[in-house]
């Protein structure tokens, strides 16, 4: 060993060539800002990857135990906070399942329609920050994010006002859905997907006629079936390596079975892969909120009354998981009840803490350039990492 630093280390590898350990991240900003990638290197080719998290931690299952059930889906939230209304849904589903709890018809068909437009909302951020994290070679890569960002905008208004919120929501509660559609909304919401329907088109030509974009992910990042199967990725990761699974067709949840949808796959495995399936879960995404639009039913959106008190909601004893399908993928919970006001245990799933075991498998043998590609076409939030 040649030399050693706290920043990097330099050694003699096998037939003489030397090698370089080194830090990407954890303030790196194509490293998602709270990842830390340690990288041993043969000159620019990445040989092996340790991957180090735990710097957002934030005791998210404890809070949950000291928080009431009220009180806790707006904590929730914060996990994925990319996607709020999906990481929400999965904690009062739990909530609900152990309690045997009754959801009102359009309480279900609300959900579905706020977790489709949050998924449209979390792949625009995706693309945008993709693209930009690999530069300047795309031609455009700027260029996407904004156009990708501004189409972002137009949903989180649609949150907004809906919710009176544009990031963390508070939308699910035990028992249905905080808020009702406002007068106007369904018509402001049609015209919104409507346009970024037209927008995804354009996004694709841009970039599927690029040949600099084409380079950087066909190929590149390649996760097998077996090896999908093996580490146990979800999402646009596993569909991008030819398996069907999507946890709205497998364990239907909310009314997702009176919905008509198609689930996108593809089986070469590599970037490019996950980002079609992804483009195609826009359009998809697109043609469940229509659908719900238009069969909204009526009726109540809970089924209990407002609580005077945070404390007034009660489950019985009972423990079980829950799962939905988020953005990144399978979000689950685990709840166990004691019969008091707050959950006596609970554990998370993330989608992304699962999908980041995949990394050191599919990294080495590539340049480091192309780490920023395969990390962005994961699409971590470390918020759901650490916890």
């Amino acid at each position: 060993m040649a030399e050693t630093t706290a920043q990097q280390t330099v050694e003699i590898g096998y037939g003489g060539t030397e090698r370089l350990v080194m830090n990407m991240g954890p303030q790196h900003p194509s490293a998602h800002g709270v990842f830390r990638a340690i990288l041993t290197l043969e000159g620019e080719t990445v040989v092996a990857v340790d991957a180090v998290i735990g710097y957002l931690h934030r005791c998210h299952e404890k809070l949950a135990e000291n928080l009431t059930y009220v009180q806790y889906p707006s904590i929730a939230s914060k996990t994925d906070y990319v996607s709020a209304m999906t990481a929400e849904l999965a904690y009062v589903a739990a909530v609900e399942k152990v309690g045997k709890i009754d959801v009102p018809k359009r309480a279900q068909q609300l959900r579905v329609l706020v977790a489709e437009l949050q998924r449209i909302a979390s792949h625009c951020l995706w693309l945008g920050t993709w693209c930009m994290d690999m530069g300047g070679a795309l031609g455009g890569g700027a260029t996407i994010f904004l156009y990708a960002i501004r189409e972002r905008e137009l949903v989180l208004d649609l949150f907004e006002s809906l919710t009176g919120a544009r990031l963390l929501y508070g939308f699910h509660q035990v028992g249905g859905v905080r808020y009702d559609v406002p007068a106007g909304w369904a018509e402001r919401c049609r015209q919104t997907i409507d346009l970024i329907a037209r927008r995804v088109d354009e996004y694709e030509a841009m970039l599927e006629d690029n040949p600099f974009f084409l380079v950087r992910t066909q190929g590149v990042g390649v996760i097998s079936r077996e090896l999908a199967q093996d580490v146990g990725v979800c999402g646009p990761l596993i569909r991008g390596s030819g398996i069907p699974y999507d946890v709205r067709r497998t364990e239907p949840y909310s009314s997702y079975q009176d919905f008509d949808f198609k689930v996108p796959v593809e089986t070469a495995g590599d970037c490019f892969a996950r980002y079609r399936v992804r483009m195609v879960e826009f359009r998809e995404s697109i043609k469940i909120v229509r659908q719900a639009l238009d069969g909204l039913a009526e009726g109540p959106i809970s089924s209990r009354p407002g609580v005077k008190s945070v404390g007034q909601v009660r489950i019985p004893k009972g423990e079980g998981y829950t799962r939905i399908e988020g953005a990144r993928g399978e979000v689950g919970c685990y709840l166990v009840a004691d019969g008091g006001a707050k959950p006596y245990r609970l554990k998370w799933r993330g989608a992304s803490f699962s999908n980041l075991a995949v990394l050191p498998y599919i990294i080495p043998g590539h340049k480091i350039a192309d780490v920023v590609a395969i990390m962005g076409s994961v699409d971590p939030v470390f918020g759901e990492v650490d916890r």
